[in-house]
């Protein structure tokens, strides 16, 4: 799954749990790179027949382009793929921080003891759309799960949520 629930520190400031998540990337860097390749390659088998015609000459920048265009979209891809969502339980506050590509870091922080975690089966923007109620707002987490991903975190939420709340929050 892509999230992970980081091992608590001792401490006396030291977070009770603590939630990271980010997008499943399902071509590694390595796949990018044998992608591209075999991509060419196979752009590359044909034209070897037309090598020292006109032909070639216009067809190779229709090619390139194609390409540069896979290139740029593949790595856009990757760049959108390094969202990251840190939740951090204490016992006097839940922080929500999420670090976008393209955009500022957005923060969110409530007290725990009157935070609940809901799952929106119908009218939200996804099915099972997932979302921290708190301090007036309601903030999505996960936006980039699957939606079996987010049913399957929603409990597991909860659950730290309430185990935050039974060790003293005010």
């Amino acid at each position: 799954m892509p999230y992970e629930w980081i091992s608590p520190e001792d401490g006396p400031d030291a977070p009770m749990a603590e939630l990271h998540l980010w997008p499943y990337r399902s071509l590694p860097k390595a796949g990018f790179v044998v992608f591209i390749g075999l991509t060419i390659g196979m752009i590359a088998l044909p034209l070897a027949a037309m090598i020292g015609t006109r032909i070639l000459w216009a067809l190779l920048p229709f090619l390139a382009a194609a390409v540069a265009g896979l290139w740029y979209a593949l790595s856009r891809s990757y760049r959108d793929g390094s969202t990251l969502e840190i939740l951090t339980l204490r016992r006097d506050r839940i922080a929500l921080i999420r670090h976008n590509p393209r955009g500022p870091m957005q923060e969110w922080q409530a007290n725990p003891y009157w935070t609940t975690v809901q799952m929106h089966t119908t009218g939200g923007p996804v099915p099972h759309y997932l979302t921290l109620k708190g301090d007036g707002r309601e903030v999505e987490i996960g936006a980039f799960l699957s939606e079996e991903e987010r049913c399957v975190l929603e409990p597991q939420l909860n659950a730290a949520l309430i185990r935050t709340k039974s060790y003293g929050g005010v």
